[in-house]
């Protein structure tokens, strides 16, 4: 049965696709990224990532981009090439520039890049609320913790192994937990007289710089230019949804401190997506890799449009694109 609702079909939509990627051919899925490249020369090759196509593999996944490498690099080379290789990664969600190296050599010269900040890399979202101040640096160190929750349609494991699944005749409803980044802030504020004070370094925290700025504001949301100095796993979704309290639309993992739920819009926000909350669970993620700066010799410099579902949001938020 199809939607009548435009955007309930178009949420629908994304969502077939990102589940026909997984169901695929690997053969069929080479071809769909041969097809998104965006550069290639005798190092690399620059694709521009789809959405809801992860990059390692894992539980519950039947395609990724990892295994599918060796394809595409024979794809590109009329059957002569090595596989290609991993340089960086992107969420499963996000969208856009992506590079991969055609020798292992290539890829630690990147990776090395990468490691030691030299990559310039800007990233575009919309998210929810304005910024305070509307440019600035988030500098906060990130953490992983576990996160309980009993919601089935999110990527969880039993907190305890045993006793092993199979050998019961009813298994018991365990409670669930996930891996989630979160905030392990440096200093904190008295409660007693409201003095800073700084508190015990976690061990297991990683440093994280996340520059922004705002380009435009409407319908209770923004749209933000990002640059993430350091490269901590989801630290852009983090940054934002705890350090400046403006998750990006359609984060459920990131919208609530310590649980997972679908992510609560604002009334504004729903009514321009023409959306009941309860249908808020569907909206994709919008973070968007749009640009990458690669000093490879001679600095060379990628661009990736905004995929089809962000621009369709852009308009309906009445979010002005910005003007390369």
């Amino acid at each position: 049965q199809i939607p009548k609702d435009p955007t309930q079909r178009w949420l629908r939509e994304l969502a077939a696709l990102s589940q026909q990627l997984q169901q695929v051919h690997p053969n069929v899925l080479a071809k769909i990224l041969k097809q998104r490249t965006v550069y290639q020369n005798e190092e690399i090759v620059v694709i521009d990532k789809p959405y809801g196509l992860p990059v390692h593999g894992g539980p519950g996944i039947k395609n990724c981009i990892a295994d599918v490498l060796p394809i595409l690099a024979k794809m590109l080379e009329n059957m002569k090439a090595e596989p290609l290789h991993l340089c960086h990664r992107l969420d499963k969600e996000t969208t856009g520039v992506m590079v991969l190296a055609r020798s292992k050599e290539a890829a630690e010269k990147i990776r090395l890049l990468f490691k030691t900040r030299q990559v310039e890399k800007i990233y575009w979202a919309v998210v929810l609320g304005d910024p305070d101040p509307v440019e600035g640096v988030v500098e906060i160190p990130i953490v992983e913790k576990e996160v309980q929750s009993h919601q089935s349609h999110y990527k969880v494991s039993p907190v305890f192994p045993w006793p092993p699944q199979h050998l019961l005749l009813s298994p018991p409803t365990l409670p669930l937990t996930t891996l989630q980044m979160t905030l392990a802030p440096n200093y904190r504020v008295c409660p007693e007289d409201g003095r800073v004070v700084k508190t015990r370094r976690k061990r297991r925290a990683e440093s994280a710089v996340t520059r922004y700025r705002r380009l435009a504001a409407a319908s209770a949301c923004s749209l933000l230019e990002l640059q993430p100095v350091t490269g901590v796993k989801h630290q852009i979704r983090v940054h934002l949804a705890y350090g400046l309290g403006c998750p990006i639309l359609g984060d459920h993992k990131y919208s609530h401190w310590s649980k997972l739920a679908p992510q609560k819009l604002p009334e504004l926000t729903l009514r321009r997506l023409k959306l009941e909350q309860s249908k808020a669970r569907y909206l994709p993620l919008h973070l968007h890799a749009h640009r990458l700066c690669l000093p490879l010799g001679q600095p060379l410099d990628f661009v990736c449009k905004l995929p089809l579902f962000f621009q369709k949001t852009l308009r309906k938020l009445e979010l002005d694109i910005p003007k390369d």
